[in-house]
């Protein structure tokens, strides 16, 4: 039984489909109920099936490599967090037209993270920050190093250079074209060659690769689960850091930053991941999502400011 609203269908996943791939792979869940979830990801499509399951199929071939990932790893890391993870239950191969594999897992009960549903948000920060460091605790031995899989999450913010001032130039020239495109696009470029310069000369560690208010789940005002683990691999946890910026104000974003503990260095390549999205993102936003273009534009005054603050 199949139930989905209209959706932009992309790489022809439906609930239509997700039926078919159940019944062919995993007959005993053939009769639950397939739909999608509240609030969907970009780089996989998620249905609900049943009450205590979920299916999550890759929307590219790019993000397929993650199944296999999560399939090897989560259940390894599971023990050690403070959090619940995604609960693994199968692996599903292609078929029924989709090219990939698939996964099916346990529901996880909880909203994604919005400020309103937050009852304190200094606590949830804290508790944001003890799950991160025991994520990196955990020995990451064999782990994946940070690379394609990871959309090099892990590695140097090098990767994104030219993409980088690509986007702040074009940002720039918009200003200089009479069009404000609300950011100070020289200090923006500071802050992004001090993230360069910023080499980690640290151990290899666990890192989640896409800690966004999204992939946190909050159940009664307090932070009740982290799902989503397709970036995640061994390398530098800076990329982790970046919700510092995205979500976090103010005794927050402090509690936060004293909760990870890291140096200063580690913040300049924070803050230089932070920049890279918010800057790639907002020039595609200002001419067809004002509100996303306020965000992005809100996260790089965040940063810039930050920057300046802990400037020596």
């Amino acid at each position: 039984m199949v139930d989905d609203p209209p959706r932009d269908g992309r790489a022809g996943i439906d609930a239509a489909l997700v039926g078919r791939l159940i019944a062919a792979q995993f007959p005993r869940w053939r009769d639950l109920p397939v739909t999608p979830v509240e609030v969907d990801g970009w780089d996989n499509r998620t249905y609900r099936l049943g009450t205590e399951l979920t299916v999550r199929l890759p929307t590219a071939e790019g993000y397929a490599p993650a199944i296999a990932k999560e399939h090897r790893w989560l259940p390894a890391l599971a023990p050690h967090l403070p959090l619940p993870v995604p609960p693994i239950v199968a692996r599903g191969a292609p078929g029924e037209g989709y090219p990939f594999a698939w996964s099916v897992r346990g529901w996880l009960e909880g909203e994604v993270t919005t400020a309103e549903r937050v009852a304190d948000m200094r606590r949830f920060a804290r508790d944001l920050a003890a799950f991160l460091r025991a994520l990196w605790r955990v020995d990451a031995t064999g782990g994946p190093v940070a690379g394609a899989h990871s959309f090099h999450r892990g590695a140097p913010p090098a990767h994104y250079d030219g993409e980088t001032r690509r986007a702040l130039a074009a940002l720039a020239g918009l200003s200089d074209a009479g069009i404000d495109a609300g950011i100070d696009a020289e200090r923006a470029a500071a802050v992004w060659r001090d993230a360069l310069d910023a080499t980690w000369r640290g151990a290899p560690v666990w890192f989640h690769g896409d800690i966004a208010a999204n992939n946190l789940l909050v159940r009664d005002g307090e932070l009740a689960a982290v799902i989503d683990f397709g970036t995640s691999g061994v390398g530098d946890p800076a990329c982790d850091l970046v919700i510092a910026w995205t979500l976090f104000t103010g005794a927050a974003r402090e509690a936060f930053a004293e909760g990870v503990g890291q140096d200063e260095g580690t913040w300049a390549r924070a803050r230089g991941w932070a920049l890279w999205k918010a800057a790639i993102s907002l020039e595609g936003a200002l001419d067809t999502d004002p509100v996303g273009a306020a965000h992005h534009r809100r996260v790089i005054e965040e940063v810039l400011a930050d920057h300046a603050a802990h400037a020596p």
